[in-house]
């Protein structure tokens, strides 16, 4: 069983997850309930959930700020969101939950079952750490996401991936220390989120990052020459757009 908070400014919502909860995850227990930033802290800090759900965007504030507020995090989050809301893509890179509004009860039976996974507090300390950092931007160029492979959540610098490569529904990253992490998403969510960090998507099962490129062969189909001397297939759809950034277009 894990003790839950719902914290949303929206009436109608509070009480549509409480009955989705409710109806479809038996194994949530809603201890609680808050309508902003102040009220949200002062629920968590007292009920002490194992779960909140969390709005974004609420009437005082960001539900961001609700996390900048409590000195020690040792509950999961999953966000509750709409589409286009402040964040997403932080908390994507952060490799944390959201569920996008209206929610969808399948959706969020697929979020709740993660719960029962055994999450090290750490790893959840480490994740909302970094979900914070990206926000604020801090180390313009320095960025980090989240990699989640089989038995632990890498921590990477975007900057220190050289390439990555589709493995099925798993994705292999290279970088630039040598090491090679498998994470368990497809490479089609990585290009969405790593486009405006200069990686560019040259096969169908590789994206590259521009900065590690050492050369472009054109014979014998096309080939990139990346600086660990990897050499990636360029398919002849992608050509002309890696030629584009190269100035050979």
């Amino acid at each position: 069983m894990h003790k839950a908070i719902i914290i949303d400014d929206n009436d109608n919502s509070r009480v549509t997850l409480a009955h989705d909860l409710q109806q479809y995850c038996p194994q949530i227990q809603i201890i609680g309930e808050a309508n902003s930033v102040k009220t949200g802290i002062v629920a968590i800090l007292e009920k002490k959930p194992d779960v909140v759900f969390l709005d974004i965007e609420l009437g005082d504030g960001l539900g961001f700020d609700i996390l900048e507020a409590i000195s020690t995090i040792d509950f999961q989050i999953i966000f509750t969101t709409g589409l286009d809301s402040y964040g997403i893509k932080a908390i994507k890179f952060s490799a944390l939950d959201y569920l996008l509004k209206p929610i969808d009860p399948d959706e969020l039976v697929k979020a709740v079952s993660k719960l029962d996974k055994n999450i090290k507090k750490d790893s959840i300390k480490n994740n909302i750490s970094l979900l914070l950092d990206n926000l604020r931007d801090i180390r313009p160029g320095n960025k980090r996401i989240a990699l989640s492979s089989a038995d632990k959540v890498h921590m990477v610098n975007i900057n220190d991936i050289i390439r990555c490569e589709s493995q099925g529904s798993y994705t292999i990253f290279f970088l630039k220390s040598k090491e090679q992490i498998v994470v368990t998403k497809n490479l089609k969510e990585y290009e969405t989120l790593l486009e405006e960090y200069s990686f560019v998507r040259v096969h169908h099962s590789h994206l590259i990052n521009f900065a590690y490129l050492k050369e472009y062969v054109k014979k014998e189909g096309g080939y990139a020459v990346m600086t660990d001397n990897s050499q990636v297939p360029v398919s002849f759809r992608k050509k002309n757009n890696l030629l584009d950034m190269i100035g050979d277009g």
